[in-house]
């Protein structure tokens, strides 16, 4: 461990103040950041209809003039991770040559996967690939559409499945899917998990997402620099929680209703995100090595559970077949789907690829740095293959299952409970939908949304843990007062997006947050880069 960079004592040593009776550690990022997040959530909940009319233009106006942005820096972190693994630094292992991980493979790979995707897989993984295959405004890359909406489908006049044009509108379907949920979306936080880890475990700093600037900075990262990146991190952090949160709270709220007539309505929402809060609570008080440790191996033995059955139930054959169509396709298509320029399928585009980049770049501050927390005793090589590779198999998997499954159940029996719903946007019902075309729907549809929860709660308290460590200046025993107050504030920014725009208002705040983090994202791979090319000359 090197000296360089080491924390000033003012910083190491600081105490805890009393607030309203409560102890804290009252830094600036903590004071700048938790008095906006307050405002706003003040604000949008007592002008919701301005808010719902504001999210809606910025979200707008955000996707069609930075769409470059957010393409070019999803494109360049994911270069950037391939070149490190394979060049001489990916030897470099985190903590030091001694190293050793604290983390068994199995248990590494779960705690990451639980916290970084959980939720959004069980909300687009059915809808998101039937959104493609359905083609109209939504075809990436102008594919064909094979399905009309105009027509009343039956099993009689489907689309033949023999056909050239379906086979290529199912691969790609899958594939696009996959394009949004693998390679480049794993390499945004891979960067910020690896920078973190480097500086962290070989030079001594605190886990914070300045620390990574020191080569920029050098000691100016304990004064204003330091303090407006950390509260960046807190804005990114917070805002993509709270959109991935309110997907989740509209899944479980419409399962409710499809499976008991629960009522679909604001106070349903708002109760459940206020109950799944309060879980979530008391597993950030027991920490990284008791609650969410455990949620986490919970949740990933659940998750595939689930996959297994709708494998096992459904079409198994045609599961396999979407899965190595859907990888041959996503090798095909990687490249013209991650070009910008000249595109013409603007709404597939804006609506959402850039949305996507946007939400992993505002995920990124608070998944990295649980990474980085979990990550010690790696080398930089084994770090990028699980962080990227793995977890893309993953999704490959899961989207042929669930995707695949619903696309036979189209093709096959003719089977509309899926493609109605996505023709309505009503994205949130798709997977209860695919469900009902397979045995045990009732248990299967109870297991989807105890997932649902339990992802809801692992993403909250491990969210909640990281933006404590960053709001607390990098302690990690911070006091418990501080991690149940920002907890707390991830369900109230929920609630307030959700009765402030709903789905529109959860886009745009992951849009408006991730802008500002994709410049500090792209310089911390610079840093980074410089870290690491001293450590390997320092060694030879």
């Amino acid at each position: 461990m090197h000296e360089e960079g080491k924390q000033p004592r003012h910083m190491r040593e600081r105490e805890y103040r009393k607030l309203f009776g409560l102890e804290i550690y009252l830094t600036p990022v903590f004071v700048i950041s938790s008095i906006a997040i307050v405002v706003f959530i003040i604000g949008s909940l007592v002008f919701q209809e301005g808010a719902t009319k504001l999210f809606g233009d910025l979200r707008v106006w955000l996707t069609t003039n930075l769409d470059w942005l957010f393409m070019i820096t999803a494109n360049l972190v994911f270069l950037f991770c391939l070149v490190v693994a394979i060049s001489p630094l990916g030897k470099v292992r985190l903590g030091g040559a001694e190293a050793k991980p604290e983390y068994s493979y199995l248990t590494w790979l779960a705690m990451l996967f639980a916290a970084g995707v959980g939720i959004g897989l069980l909300f687009f993984g059915v809808s998101e690939p039937i959104t493609y295959f359905q083609g109209g405004s939504y075809s990436p890359l102008g594919i064909e559409t094979v399905y009309d909406p105009g027509t009343v489908y039956n099993a009689e006049n489907v689309p033949d499945t023999g056909d050239p044009k379906v086979q290529t509108a199912a691969s790609v379907g899958i594939a696009t899917t996959v394009f949004h949920w693998g390679l480049q979306g794993w390499a945004i936080y891979g960067v910020v998990g690896l920078a973190l880890a480097f500086f962290a475990y070989n030079r001594g700093l605190p886990l914070l997402i300045r620390s990574a600037f020191y080569p920029i900075f050098g000691d100016r990262i304990w004064g204003w620099p330091g303090h407006i990146i950390d509260t960046f991190a807190i804005f990114a952090g917070i805002f993509g929680l709270a959109t991935s949160l309110g997907l989740g709270v509209q899944q479980v709220t419409s399962g409710l209703n499809h499976l008991f007539g629960i009522p679909v309505n604001p106070v349903t929402m708002v109760l459940l995100i206020v109950g799944i809060t309060a879980i979530a609570l008391i597993s950030v008080m027991t920490g990284i090595n008791v609650g969410i440790k455990r949620l986490s191996q919970f949740n990933i033995i659940l998750a595939f559970l689930l996959l297994a059955a709708i494998i096992l139930l459904g079409p198994t054959g045609y599961i396999f077949k979407s899965l190595f169509a859907g990888l041959g396709a996503y090798a095909m298509k990687i490249v013209p789907l991650s070009n910008w320029v000249g595109r013409e399928d603007t709404a597939f585009f804006h609506d959402w690829t850039t949305f996507y980049w946007a939400w992993w770049i505002a995920w990124a501050p608070f998944i990295g740095t649980f990474i980085a927390r979990i990550s010690k005793g790696r080398t930089v090589r084994e770090f990028v293959i699980f962080v990227l590779l793995l977890p893309t198999l993953l999704c490959l998997i899961w989207f042929s299952a669930f995707g695949g499954t619903a696309i036979h159940q189209f093709l096959t029996d003719g089977y509309t409970g899926v493609t109605e719903n996505v023709e309505t946007y009503t994205y949130e019902l798709a997977l209860f939908k695919m469900l009902e075309g397979l045995p045990w729907t009732t248990l299967l549809s109870c297991v989807a949304m105890t997932l649902t929860i339990v992802f809801f709660v692992t993403s909250s308290d491990s969210g909640s843990l990281i933006i404590d460590i960053i709001a607390a200046g990098g302690k990690v025993d911070a006091p418990v007062p501080q991690r149940v107050f920002w907890c707390t504030v991830e369900g109230l920014v929920a609630i307030a997006l959700l009765l402030g725009g709903g789905l529109k208002a959860l886009q745009a705040a992951s849009l408006a947050t991730g802008f500002p983090f994709a410049i500090v994202l792209l310089g911390m791979g610079v840093c980074v880069w410089i870290g690491l090319s001293k450590e390997v000359r320092q060694s030879e």
